[in-house]
């Protein structure tokens, strides 16, 4: 006879595992490559320079280094407790409930609030106007910025290490009734959906228009349409509704619905592994995103595998614009 529940913990195993290997790949090349397009030597004869040298790729090393803390951690944890089935005890929840939702709410509000800051810094950067041009904030205050982010999201996630408690059932669950309802509906379905889906898109819409009136010149000075980071920002979207609406819906459904029902029942485990499988999609596939969609991030990439020291051509082309007068 089939058996579901033994189905749906070697589902998280098997799937849990790959996403883990290949995600710290990404994780760690995404690191390095952005790391390289952070702080590369400044060319001071290069007209360009401020607008390749761009603050984006800080936001996005950022964003890198807070998936690869969600990958380690929070993943590692999930393929334990439901793939291998190990339990949560007394003996063991601060490890396996508060600091797993802890470093896992931390890391997704950095990694969410920095890809929307290097969507609206590039949403500035390509605008025609040049009032909205000279808001791109400085480099220094870039790291202001996201310095500020990474102290603010651990403040805001400490009740998260406080109030996260094991279950009668053995798993974690929040044991202040007014916190549980805050980060439910605030936190997962505000935060980690409504808002970071909404605001990439817009923006993202409106960078990719941006980019329809932009030309850039490549090494050898021929005019081509730039439009690598519009789709970067189309399958980061993508991305992002896949992994975090699904999850948004399971948590709603397991602390609301599900209680009236009875007991969960396979199928709900069924359901439950599957979008936390879909809920790391987005930090672990990240990186496969930018080789796939950007030509100068598989440069970068294949002088690291064929241990080339060359400078690779800047993520994003020096941008031709046209202005507005604004």
């Amino acid at each position: 006879m089939f058996d579901l529940d033994q189905f749906c913990h070697n589902l998280m195993i098997v799937i849990g595992i790959i996403m883990y290997i290949f995600g710290l790949i990404g994780c760690v090349s995404n690191i390095y490559v952005f790391t390289k397009w952070s702080f590369s030597t400044r060319n001071p004869t290069d007209p360009y320079r401020k607008v390749r040298l761009n603050n984006s790729s800080l936001y996005l090393l950022t964003t890198a280094i807070a998936n690869l803390i969600l990958i380690i951690y929070p993943l590692a944890v999930r393929i334990i407790v439901d793939g291998f089935g190990y339990l949560v005890t007394d003996s063991n929840e601060i490890f396996l409930c508060r600091i797993r939702y802890y470093i896992l709410q931390t890391s997704v509000m950095i990694s969410l609030i920095c890809t929307c800051l290097a969507t609206f810094d590039r949403y500035l950067i390509t605008s025609r106007t040049v009032r909205l041009r000279h808001l791109s904030a400085s480099r220094h205050l870039t790291k202001q910025i996201i310095l500020f982010v990474v102290i603010l999201t651990n403040l805001h996630s400490i009740p998260t290490a406080i109030y996260y408690n094991r279950s009668r059932v053995y798993d974690c669950t929040i044991s202040l009734l007014i916190y549980a309802n805050y980060y439910l509906y605030f936190v997962v379905v505000f935060l980690y959906g409504i808002f970071p889906i909404c605001f990439l898109s817009i923006f993202g819409s409106l960078t990719y228009k941006n980019l329809r009136t932009l030309k850039r010149t490549d090494n050898n000075g021929n005019l081509i349409r730039d439009k690598q980071l519009s789709e970067m920002i189309l399958f980061q979207c993508i991305a992002l509704v896949f992994s975090y609406i699904p999850y948004c819906i399971q948590q709603i459904y397991f602390s609301k619905i599900n209680l009236l029902n009875g007991p969960p029942t396979s199928f709900d485990l069924l359901f439950r592994i599957v979008t936390i499988i879909l809920f790391y999609i987005n930090p672990v596939t990240s990186f496969y995103i930018f080789f796939i969609s950007i030509p100068n991030f598989r440069r970068q990439i294949k002088s690291i595998v064929l241990c080339q020291d060359h400078h690779v051509v800047n993520r994003i082309y020096p941008l031709t614009i046209v202005n507005d007068g604004g």
